[in-house]
């Protein structure tokens, strides 16, 4: 018997249904090979043709097509070998032939040519991705619960090579695993009007009308977050994860696509890594490591050679992976929430801080890591920074607003772990350092001075000094929402009440952090589990993946152990000696600087609705029809949803602070009562 089946719950064919299948114009090499289940009738199988081992589930539902039209569920116009068909699936013209498929309940398979499974594969598990160096040495094995979070450190921590080739090793093993010579096509999935389909396994629910030609891969979609893959797509060596829509002839080419992406409209890929919620449509990408978020949404636009998350790329974005001597061996990183502008350019190798814009093309090579929230301006062929201007951008708060909104994820299984927040101790280490870095440039070079030259780029003295206002309004914003957030809803009587409720809760959190793609958390906590790996304490990657959600689900906890330590620094005393009157100038502070961030965010706002703004309104009128044809397409300044949460976010934020400042005098003043006393 063939090993991809077993005998049980199935019969052989009575002679009569033999007889009546060949009456309706079916045959098979041998028909003792064909066996079917206890409901089966023949009346619904015609003009098939049957090879290898072959079960039949009854067929006695309907099925709904587009149009209208109500089929019979059964077998017609196919040949199948070595398959096994479900409950009520509907099978329909079959041009060239179906081979090695268990095909479950209640699929529709329509108009296809080829559908086959051509020895053992392990379905695009194991498939090298040559992912940010396009010159190699960063390749990582893909697998169907591969996170952005195990990616990102396959790729970039090279300099540990028994950690690489253990986490390697996990994924082979587990590519093994899964290696079949029989394919599943999922319950509910229909395949409608394509071409080939070669060594592909399918999920329930996914729907794949028209495409051109699928090799070697996996579908994973579920009932929860189903996978659609339209017309004209062809993809070779994939793994597309639930939730994802792939349509309109896009090429896809040794992939990973993660949860709830969307490729469309002619969109290129290869050797590329796409994690939760990318988007790329009409553009190219080769060698990209897309994090969460990265978004490509215009033709001109490539992304190659890269690392990117949060990303918005303008039209004609590119970089430059090679300087014509060694070939394309160069890379760049954009850390979190990067934008470039049309027609952006960066020579690669390169390294833009977070929450960065990038303007104009870029041909040194720069590094403004240490610089968040900053633009990049190209002006006369100068790279000029100006530290920090984000941080007064609407934009940039609009973008943390809209992300959470925009995750289509619905798998209740989630393979990436996102981390919203602006402002966070892997973003306000690097303004501290930012700030350090501005005030010794200043100093080196004299306050007076017109302009400061820092590592290839140009910084003005008027941006300069503003960088280090802006950074220091955002530490204290931090600060301030750490060390209130930490003491909100504690019953607070005494000084002593207020010490003890600062005391961290672990001393994991100190020192550096990192962002792994989306998650962030203490570099010592993953510099403790990737040691847990080297020292084969760790040997699965159901391991890993857990050890890292435990990272995600303790964030605030490490947080809190961060800023107090860093408040010791900054502020200059630790928190174990913090007395009523440290929190009123802390939080005083902290009002201070929230209040003007958010009023330089309303200012910002205003500037989308200046006269300049409505330019081409109000075509052919006159008499304020500017102004109306504007306020009916844009709205109002103060009834704009963005302006509308600044406001009562500031009034939110005041209230606050004077709360905590009037729970610090009352506990002061009663202590100074039990003293007298």
């Amino acid at each position: 018997m063939h090993p991809i089946f077993a005998d049980s719950g199935y019969r052989n064919l009575y002679d009569e249904e033999i007889g009546q299948m060949i009456h309706q114009g079916c045959s098979s090499s041998d028909w003792n090979l064909v066996k079917v289940s206890s409901d089966f009738t023949p009346d619904n199988i015609q003009n098939c043709k049957f090879s290898g081992h072959i079960r039949l589930n009854g067929f006695n539902g309907t099925v709904n097509l587009t149009g209208g039209i109500t089929f019979k569920t059964g077998l017609y116009n196919a040949w199948l070998h070595n398959c096994e068909i479900g409950k009520n699936a509907l099978i329909y013209n079959v041009r060239s032939y179906i081979a090695n498929y268990k095909i479950e309940r209640d699929v529709v398979i329509h108009n296809i040519t080829t559908l086959a499974v051509d020895g053992y594969t392990s379905f695009g598990n194991g498939v090298q991705v040559e992912a940010i160096n396009e010159g190699g040495g960063r390749a990582i094995p893909i697998y169907d619960y591969l996170s952005a979070h195990v990616a990102y450190i396959m790729s970039l921590y090279r300099h540990r090579p028994a950690l690489i080739n253990l986490l390697k090793e996990m994924v082979l093993n587990y590519a093994a695993y899964i290696k079949s010579n029989r394919g599943t096509i999922g319950a509910n999935s229909k395949i409608l009007n394509c071409n080939t389909i070669l060594d592909v396994n399918v999920g329930p629910g996914a729907t794949i009308d028209g495409a051109k030609k699928l090799r070697n891969g996996s579908v994973n979609s579920n009932f929860e977050a189903p996978v659609t893959i339209g017309e004209g797509v062809i993809m070779e060596n994939f793994i597309v994860c639930s939730g994802s829509r792939i349509m309109d002839a896009t090429l896809i080419s040794n992939c990973f696509i993660g949860q709830g992406c969307i490729l469309e409209k002619h969109y290129s890929a290869v050797n590329s890594l796409f994690f939760a919620n990318c988007q790329g449509f009409h553009g190219e990408a080769c060698s990209i490591f897309a994090g969460p978020y990265t978004v490509s949404h215009h033709k001109s636009t490539l992304l190659i050679a890269g690392m990117f998350s949060f990303l918005n790329a303008g039209s004609g974005s590119n970089q430059s992976n090679h300087l014509y001597k060694l070939g394309p061996i160069h890379q760049g990183i954009m850390e979190r929430g990067g934008k470039t502008t049309s027609d952006s350019y960066l020579l690669w190798p390169s390294r833009i801080g977070a929450f960065s814009l990038v303007m104009g093309r870029h041909y040194k090579h720069c590094d403004t890591t240490d610089f968040p929230f900053s633009y990049l301006i190209e002006s006369k062929d100068e790279s000029i920074l100006v530290p920090a201007i984000n941080l007064k951008s609407i934009g940039t708060i609009r973008d943390t607003q809209k992300w959470p909104e925009r995750d289509i994820r619905t798998d209740s299984n989630l393979l990436d772990l996102i981390n919203f927040n602006l402002l966070s101790p892997y973003t306000v280490h690097k303004m501290i350092t930012g700030r350090n870095k501005l005030l010794a440039i200043r100093e080196s070079s004299g306050a007076a001075a017109n302009s400061y030259s820092f590592d290839k780029m140009k910084i003005e003295n008027h941006a300069l000094q503003r960088g280090v206002e802006l950074y220091e309004m955002a530490i204290w914003k931090f600060l301030g929402n750490s060390i209130i957030t930490r003491l909100q809803n504690k019953k607070l009587h005494s000084v002593d009440d207020i010490r003890k409720a600062l005391i961290p809760d672990t001393p994991v959190g100190m020192g550096p952090w990192v962002d792994i793609s989306g998650l962030i958390c203490p570099y010592e906590a993953l510099d403790k589990l990737l040691r847990s790996i080297e020292d084969l304490h760790i040997t699965s990657l159901e391991e890993v993946n857990s050890a890292l959600a435990v990272f995600h689900k303790n964030y605030y906890t490490y947080e809190w152990t961060w800023a107090a330590d860093t408040l010791k620094s900054f502020y200059g005393k630790n928190v174990n000696q913090f007395t009523e009157e440290d929190i009123i100038r802390i939080v005083e502070k902290w009002k201070e600087s929230v209040l003007k961030i958010d009023s330089f965010l309303y200012e910002d706002a205003r500037k989308e609705f200046s006269m300049s703004k409505m330019t081409g309104f109000g075509m052919d009128g006159t008499d304020g029809a500017r102004e109306v044809d504007f306020a009916q397409v844009r709205g109002e300044f103060e009834s704009n949803k963005a302006v509308i949460i600044i406001r009562e976010h500031m009034k939110k934020k005041e209230k606050l602070g004077d709360e905590i400042c009037e729970l610090m005098l009352k506990i002061k003043n009663h202590s100074g009562e039990k003293i007298l006393n």
